[in-house]
């Protein structure tokens, strides 16, 4: 019987034992950058406001430099934006999964071909 067999790896950042940075919260400053919003990338991610702004929160007081400036609503409306730290973090951290990923797939085959 054949089984289905699959090598699988998520990588995240922790800060003081606490999960801090991860693919969660790099879609999330995706979302921020494509729409403008945090409210808009926390429907888009199917996330609710609040959890989305406490992700926000914590990675801009527990990281070196805030990560997202928030722009209270008004005549204007409100908004989001990445800061340049949170666009270099946004970055490095993809470069480093795809690196990961490709290092992955190199060896898929013949790990799981001794499982």
């Amino acid at each position: 019987m054949d089984a289905n067999k699959e090598l699988k790896l998520r990588c995240w950042i922790d800060i003081d034992g606490r999960k801090f940075f991860g693919p969660g919260r790099a879609q999330l400053l995706m979302m921020i950058d494509k729409n403008g919003s945090l409210s808009k990338a926390a429907k888009e991610m199917g996330m609710s406001y609040r959890k989305a702004w406490s992700m926000v929160e914590d990675m801009n007081h527990r990281g070196q430099q805030p990560y997202v400036e928030l722009h209270k609503g008004g005549a204007q409306g409100g908004g989001a934006e990445l800061t340049e730290a949170g666009k270099k973090v946004l970055s490095a951290f993809i470069k480093m999964n795809t690196i990961i990923n490709e290092t992955l797939e190199e060896h898929t085959d013949e790990m799981l071909g001794l499982i």
